[in-house]
């Protein structure tokens, strides 16, 4: 009887959802916001600002190229492991960025705007799912954990300014190995009769 009465912040998959949400965000404009200094550090790209900016269009591009692909798979395969996937395709080209130099580290750090794609919908709609009347309740918690697309880069900046830019990446990455978590498991609706 009392069940029904849950706010939507109680439900499991919501709430990590909107972590998911927080830490994706994060991640995808910690990225982006960095990539230009990235590229301009000596042992990457050794980039001009004007030139690095170029290369920041293949990140986002690559975005839109994964949304056509991802759409496509979607039809397909899991939701929760495609996420999964992709989060794990991307903590790795973020680590690989940050143990490597030259072009790998460049291309690595870019490619991870192919796999970013999908993250936002899926996480989204794996989140609401099974949330009823809640749904929309569930929707605005989701909205509001975009926040984490000015607090990760704060704290990415403040990590760079410690411990150096390239190895700060790990921030992302380890928002990325979070997100693979939720595709796997943290996305399940469990315990529905609860819910």
């Amino acid at each position: 009887g009392a069940a029904p009465a849950r706010r939507a912040w109680q439900v499991p998959h919501l709430v990590l959802g909107a972590v998911g949400i927080f830490v994706y965000v994060g991640a995808e404009v910690a990225i982006g916001s960095f990539l230009i200094n990235f590229f301009g550090l000596p042992n990457v790209a050794g980039l001009a600002e004007r030139e690095a900016a170029t290369l920041v269009a293949y990140y986002w591009g690559a975005a839109m190229v994964g949304r056509f692909i991802g759409a496509a798979l979607l039809r397909t395969v899991d939701a929760g492991k495609l996420l999964a996937l992709c989060a794990l395709a991307a903590a790795a080209l973020t680590t690989l960025a940050v143990v490597s130099d030259g072009r790998v580290a460049m291309w690595a750090i870019l490619a991870v705007g192919l796999f970013n794609s999908i993250m936002f919908p899926t996480i989204f709609t794996l989140a609401i799912r099974g949330l009823g009347a809640r749904t929309s309740e569930g929707s605005s918690l989701l909205v509001m954990a975009i926040v984490g697309g000015a607090l990760v880069p704060l704290a990415h900046g403040a990590l760079a300014d410690r411990i150096g830019l390239q190895p700060a990446f790990l921030l992302p990455a380890v928002c990325y190995l979070f997100i693979v978590y939720y595709g796997l498991r943290g996305s399940r609706v469990g315990d529905a009769a609860t819910v």
